[in-house]
């Protein structure tokens, strides 16, 4: 089993930035990707970027894209979030899929198999 516990969010301008970070506990193997959604009230979950293991696939949603930054760390994973707009207001998640089946629900949308509870980010105009 596989746990994940965000921290880092709250309530900032927009133009401003936030750092998250995402505690990852569990066994090493099979190896996850890590990775990062959201969800607004009213819409649906969002990917919004996710990083392989070895650091060495990096993938970001369009809408984020320039703004945000994926990184690892020990047993850890970062979201760093720069240029925050109202628009990126949301629940956000850290999740863990396997190496295995990753990028496949990464590109067709398919939950990925680990989450985390969410934490709150608000961005006001």
């Amino acid at each position: 089993q596989v746990h994940l516990a965000e921290a880092g969010g709250g309530s900032v301008q927009a133009g401003g930035s936030l750092r998250l970070s995402c505690a990852v506990a569990g066994p090493i193997y099979p190896r996850r990707c890590l990775g990062w959604f959201r969800q607004a009230p009213g819409k649906e979950n969002e990917r919004v970027a996710a990083i392989s293991p070895d650091g060495s696939i990096i993938e970001y949603a369009d809408p984020v894209k320039g703004r945000f930054t994926i990184s690892l760390g020990e047993n850890s994973v970062y979201l760093q979030m720069n240029s925050l707009k109202p628009e990126d207001t949301a629940m956000y998640y850290c999740a863990a899929d396997p190496v295995s089946s990753w990028w496949e629900k990464w590109t067709s949308g398919g939950r990925w198999d680990y989450w985390g509870q969410g934490i709150q980010v608000t961005v006001s105009s």
